[in-house]
């Protein structure tokens, strides 16, 4: 299946790749170094989960991780939908192929290249299946601790510090899973790019790590959160 990819195809899948990857290991190395989105929000959990251990009535907090696991839950339900969309489009490739041919600036593409791009948008959206998946996992785990949390008037302040910790870290590592599947659906769009042009996947691509940085470390959202 892969012999029928020309050089700009495999230029274009290269370069696809290339760029996620590399902006996702960017974005952990220069999260470590200045302000990002993901960094400060982190800070706010742990503030969030000090403030757990302050309230008696902890229906508040239960009511914003249901809400959370809901956006987890929305996402991995659309991307079953989407997942199922594109099987479908396995069996009307002919079709289809010859519908794409009519774009203007539209390259004509065999079936079985066809097959290829399908195959790309499916291993990505399996990809974030797994992740908004396991945020949501991640987020039933905070609930539990959440439930398990010791009252304040119980014990030192030292001994909340690892429940802040713990709780806070876990709050984290589910909104970086549900932050890491919005991501495979900013570039799923680059990709469906690819239908078109490959050159069109490539400046999609480059658009699509431009939007993220902008967001993650120069949106006006961060200073809005940063501003003391």
């Amino acid at each position: 299946m892969l012999a029928h990819l020309s050089w700009l195809d495999s230029f274009a899948i290269f370069a696809f790749f290339a760029m996620w990857l590399g902006y996702a290991r960017y974005h952990r190395w220069q999260s470590r170094r200045a302000a990002s989105l993901m960094g400060t929000v982190h800070g706010y959990r742990r503030q969030w989960m000090a403030q757990v251990l302050q309230r008696d009535n902890r229906l508040i907090d239960a009511s914003i991780l249901a809400n959370l696991s809901n956006s987890s839950t929305f996402f991995a339900s659309t991307t079953l939908l989407i997942l199922g969309g594109l099987l479908a489009l396995l069996g009307a490739k002919e079709k289809i192929v010859n519908v794409m041919a009519d774009l203007p600036f539209a390259v004509r593409s065999s079936e079985a290249l066809w097959e290829v791009k399908i195959m790309l948008l499916l291993l990505i959206f399996i990809y974030a299946f797994f992740l908004f998946t396991w945020s949501l996992r991640q987020f039933n785990f905070v609930s539990i601790l959440v439930g398990a949390a010791p009252q304040h008037d119980i014990g030192s302040d030292e001994n909340f510090d690892p429940f802040v910790h713990r709780t806070g870290r876990l709050v984290s590592l589910a909104g970086t899973s549900f932050n890491n599947g919005l991501r495979a659906y900013y570039f799923a769009l680059a990709a469906l790019m690819w239908f078109v042009h490959p050159w069109l996947m490539i400046i999609a691509t480059a658009l699509v790590v431009l939007i993220l940085y902008w967001r993650e470390f120069r949106s006006e959202t961060l200073h809005a959160l940063t501003d003391d």
